[in-house]
């Protein structure tokens, strides 16, 4: 019989496993800076444009300890002058009664006013700002952003792609936006070679490599779409390497969702990611605004909500889950210990060293020899 599709096998964080290199390197020999354009984080794990876990406050604390958190510009914060009594009531709300909750608060129009004064707020405290635009208002709000002082502009939405068919006026041109805006712009969400090699050939400076892998996300369930995570990545990064090939330039690969531990993230990294974004395990910071909770930015759409809000609880500081010291052991915190010594275990001094790491097919690597973590009852 003729075949009429051929599946291909894709894998995820928990379906590989990370070889050991000949040589080992101290974790504090190792390298993990990112660079996007001029800017240079010495953490590269970018904190996710969802208004559970970036405000003003929270990028400005992330931003002095090295990091980049994006703040959503189409969230709570441009929306309402009193953010925090929306977030409380988000955080009170019943399980049933979320989702239109946030349907209505979300219906509530963008104060382009907002969007200055929080921007503002974090460029006087001495911060880099970076900030998110939906790719339906990237051209109404990024000038007024641009204005405000942003470092960073983040053109994000479930699936971006180069091109985009629509009956309605002339859409976002990337091109364009680059010329204009003559600062580092990154753009996703994307899973595949092809979109990404027309994505890059656009101009921007990064791209998100991720449909549907987050904790809060319900992409996949609602409309059946996504790429687990590792062959995402290595497919993007492909991309990344016939482009410059073909341009010279190199676009940074920021692996984005799914990444809940250090052995996640220091996967990532092995599979081609030049950064990360995490929201969730950021969202379980003291210093978070979703007050233990945390929710997808596709939520609140007004009749197909890809998103849910789910419980993470407040675990710890910002610091304990960037940099330690941990008080558990599962890997939910020092992110930044566990990639150094992954980085070291592996036998590379840097990100683009550590791309070069053997990658195994391995589903059992987290179950073999575990039974006693496995029947250990939980007092």
């Amino acid at each position: 019989m003729p075949e009429f599709k051929v599946l291909e096998r894709v894998y995820g964080f928990d379906e590989v496993t990370l070889i050991p290199g000949d040589v080992t390197i101290n974790p504090d020999q190792t390298d993990i800076e990112f660079k996007l354009g001029e800017l240079t984080s010495s953490i590269p794990i970018l904190a996710s444009a969802m208004d559970g876990v970036v405000d003003p406050s929270f990028a400005i604390k992330y931003s002095k300890l090295g990091g980049l958190a994006v703040l959503n510009l189409e969230g709570i914060q441009t929306r309402y002058e009193n953010p925090d009594e929306i977030l409380a009531q988000i955080a009170q709300a019943r399980e049933n009664e979320t989702t239109a909750l946030l349907q209505k608060i979300y219906s509530q129009p963008i104060k382009e006013r907002l969007i200055g004064e929080r921007i503002e707020t974090i460029k006087k405290a001495g911060a880099v700002c970076a900030v998110s635009l939906t790719p339906a208002n990237t051209k109404r709000l990024s000038p007024i952003a641009k204005e405000a002082g942003i470092d960073v502009l983040v053109v994000q939405s479930t699936v971006t792609t180069a091109r985009h068919i629509s009956k309605s006026y002339k859409g976002l041109i990337l091109s364009e936006l680059c010329q204009m805006l003559s600062l580092p712009i990154i753009v996703g969400n994307c899973c595949s070679y092809s979109a990404a090699l027309e994505l890059m050939r656009t101009g921007i400076d990064a791209i998100l490599v991720g449909v549907g892998p987050g904790a809060a996300c319900t992409t996949r369930e609602v409309i059946g779409v996504g790429m687990p995570q590792v062959t995402a990545t290595i497919e993007c990064t492909a991309a990344r390497e016939a482009y410059v090939k073909e341009s010279g330039k190199y676009v940074s690969v920021i692996t984005d969702g799914g990444i809940r531990t250090g052995g996640d993230l220091c996967k990532a990294f092995a599979s081609g990611a030049d950064a990360v974004m995490i929201g969730s395990p950021f969202a379980q910071a003291r210093e978070a605004p979703g007050r233990g909770y945390h929710w997808g930015m596709s939520h609140p759409h007004p009749s197909l909500p890809r998103g849910t809000r789910v419980k993470v609880g407040t675990k710890a500081t910002l610091q304990q889950i960037l940099l330690g010291p941990t008080s558990v052991t599962d890997g939910t915190q020092n992110l930044v210990g566990a990639l150094r010594t992954g980085i070291g275990v592996c036998g590379a001094r840097t990100i683009r060293e550590m791309h070069n790491t053997r990658m195994v097919i391995a589903p059992s690597i987290k179950t073999e020899g575990k039974y006693l973590q496995a029947t250990q009852l939980v007092p």
